[in-house]
């Protein structure tokens, strides 16, 4: 993977996917910016990073405060420079309700981070992408983003609206040296997923039914996509949803 020295900031990267996303750029020799909600948890995951000889540095951020991100995106500026590449991880799950029994609170809740959140990373990381002539997004969205999603309404919105803002911004800055790509991950194994089993056990034989390889992700195959999405081995993919399920769309 040719991410070398590359600065990354990953967002939600205290755990799950996230997480694992950032030792995996650190272990391919980047330098990573760990933001997340928690700094206990980002403190963490930079410390495993540092203790495995990789180069890290904490940051908290809500993604769905915009002066927080700003601050996010001009710490790492200063501390380094530049930016090469975010990964707009940082999501919450739904209520697992029926679009009638939702509520107003679970909707803004989800949609302020899940995809106002995104936005909010997107627009300020593509502002200083155009200063520094190049740039790469990652977002990561969902199987949900592209399939029906019953009792996940707010989810759904949110991760189809992230396919979608992926889409158009690639279309936007294809001539300006900036990427933008996403991975949609399928049922894999994260807090998100243990939220669901844990309001209903009976979820797990029935997920890995129709699962095809009968069985969840690993946030490290997840990862794997995303450093390569944000690699120079593929500068000339942009604009592209990369599915990670098992086989579970087919």
């Amino acid at each position: 993977m040719e991410v070398k020295n590359k600065i990354v900031i990953i967002t939600g990267a205290g755990s799950g996917i996230g997480k694992a996303t950032a030792i995996h750029f650190a272990k391919y020799g980047a330098i990573v910016v760990v933001s997340d909600i928690n700094l206990e948890k980002a403190q963490k995951v930079a410390n495993e990073i540092v203790t495995n000889n990789g180069k890290a540095l904490p940051i908290k951020a809500n993604v769905a405060v915009y002066k927080e991100v700003e601050n996010l995106i001009h710490k790492t500026i200063e501390e380094f420079g530049k930016l090469d590449v975010i990964v707009n991880n940082a999501g919450i799950g739904p209520s697992f309700l029926k679009t009638h029994e939702s509520t107003l609170r679970d909707w803004e809740r989800v949609i302020s981070v899940n995809q106002t959140g995104v936005y909010y990373c997107m627009k300020v990381a593509l502002q200083q992408f155009l200063i520094q002539g190049h740039g790469n997004i990652v977002n990561i969205a969902s199987l949900a983003g592209l399939k029906a999603s019953p009792n996940n309404i707010s989810y759904s919105a949110s991760k189809f609206a992230v396919v979608g803002m992926t889409k158009s911004a690639a279309m936007e800055y294809a001539t300006k040296n900036i990427r933008v790509n996403a991975v949609c991950p399928g049922y894999t194994e994260s807090a998100l997923l243990d939220q669901l089993l844990n309001a209903k056990p009976e979820m797990d034989a029935i997920l890995k039914n129709v699962i095809p390889m009968k069985r969840y992700g690993k946030a490290a195959e997840i990862a794997e996509a995303v450093v390569w999405l944000a690699s120079d081995s593929t500068k000339f993919i942009t604009g592209q949803t990369i599915t990670l399920d098992g086989g579970t769309s087919l």
